[in-house]
């Protein structure tokens, strides 16, 4: 049994699209007709067209689309449950997949339950969506499946895939604001170098008198905004494309996240970041029974730094000819010294996945008093700026007033 996805016309004429089930595309228009629908479009999961319609295009991009971290999360978690409660694992597939709401997500869900129907492994099957379940995520299923213990495994993996997206998001609510605020405040400043001082300038110009040289200066701005502003824009705008382009190249991009981690501030912040995902990755598929070398292929792809993602191949090297977890990484020269710590006394004492996940929330902990203390000197940093800009403006325009009264 196959998985389709439907357009229909409903008694009322309106359009209505969803997923059923069924053993072929006769019988999924069978379906949809008892239920005095008027089928226009049925699709299988798996892309294949019925012989009487045609691929569509947007059904392909949603089942090419990735899985949120929030929605993966829930999913997981509904699939432990059920699987733990004793329920098959294409039943389990089934019921999670009729409890979404999201139709793409529906059909990712029903296409891996025809290929475990198929006699495809849970983990062989989610391969078949590698942009909704990357690797780390196929790797802890197999080795759930393995090991029997598929239900806790994806417990712990559930758990793991709700505290990213956690992390991910109190990192991107401590950014909004200061950004937020930078770009209003850089908004004010151009709107009056480019509509409100042309105008006062003119007034400036009925007199002969000499003017201040912080009213020169803003005049001079002025009309470098007004006259060559959208070509800044445009220079700006080709600047960034340019870059882009760039650092898809692999030796530019190797220098640029290089040069990140050198950065005073955000250096150490990219730092944390990583060493948090890699010590939360490897502490999770250490637990779960994924053998080291693998464990630390994966860990090493989560990070976002091209240079921390050397490090830790050279440490799975070092690994793979002999070497201790920690003696690598101290060796690597690229991770937070209590990180390195926290693995060495786990080496030694046998808790290697409980020293990780400790490692992680000391870094979770760490990176939190960090961005709190950047988004603290932030802030009232973009505010000082943008008083001293605008004092500077309402100074460079009543400084040539207060002279004229003086005349008068």
């Amino acid at each position: 049994m196959g998985a389709y996805s439907y357009r229909a016309l409903n008694e009322t004429g309106k359009t209505v699209k969803g997923v059923l089930e069924g053993d072929s595309e006769r019988q999924v228009r069978s379906q949809l007709r008892a239920k005095k629908l008027k089928p226009l479009e049925v699709l299988s999961i798996n892309g294949r067209a019925g012989r009487d319609t045609t691929a569509s295009t947007s059904w392909s991009s949603r089942l090419r689309s990735r899985i949120s971290s929030r929605d993966l999360s829930l999913i997981t978690r509904q699939m432990a449950s059920l699987v733990r409660s004793g329920l098959p694992l294409d039943e389990a597939l089934h019921a999670t997949a009729r409890q979404h709401s999201k139709q793409h997500i529906k059909q990712i869900l029903l296409q891996v339950r025809t290929k475990v129907l198929e006699g495809f492994s849970l983990a062989q099957a989610l391969g078949e969506n590698p942009t909704a379940f990357n690797e780390m995520y196929r790797a802890l299923v197999r080795a759930g499946e393995s090991s029997g213990y598929l239900g806790p495994v994806l417990e712990r993996l559930a758990d793991y895939t709700q505290t990213s997206q956690q992390m991910q998001q109190r990192l991107k609510t401590a950014m909004i604001y200061p950004i937020v605020l930078l770009v209003i405040s850089l908004s004010v400043i151009v709107l009056l170098m480019a509509f409100v001082v042309p105008d006062l300038v003119k007034i400036f110009a009925q007199n002969k008198r000499e003017l201040p040289f912080i009213t020169q200066a803003l005049i001079a701005t002025s009309d470098f905004v007004v006259n060559y502003g959208i070509y800044c824009l445009a220079a700006l705008i080709g600047a960034i494309w340019g870059v882009r382009r760039l650092l898809k190249t692999e030796k530019w991009k190797l220098r640029w996240h290089r040069w990140q981690l050198r950065m005073p501030v955000f250096g150490n912040l990219i730092r944390q970041v990583n060493a948090a995902r890699f010590a939360a990755t490897l502490s999770l598929l250490s637990a779960s029974g994924v053998p080291l070398l693998q464990a630390l292929s994966i860990a090493g792809q989560v990070m976002s730094n091209r240079v921390l993602q050397e490090s830790c191949e050279e440490v799975a090297n070092a690994v793979r000819e002999g070497s201790s977890l920690y003696r690598a990484m101290e060796n690597a020269g690229t991770f937070p010294p209590l990180l390195v710590q926290l693995v060495s006394s786990g080496e030694a004492n046998g808790t290697l996945p409980q020293q990780l996940d400790n490692a992680a929330k000391d870094q979770e902990r760490e990176l939190e008093s960090m961005l709190g203390m950047a988004m603290g000197l932030l802030e009232p940093l973009t505010i000082v700026f943008m008083g001293v800009s605008v004092c500077l403006i309402v100074l460079a325009i009543l400084m040539p007033i207060m002279d004229l009264n003086k005349l008068v």
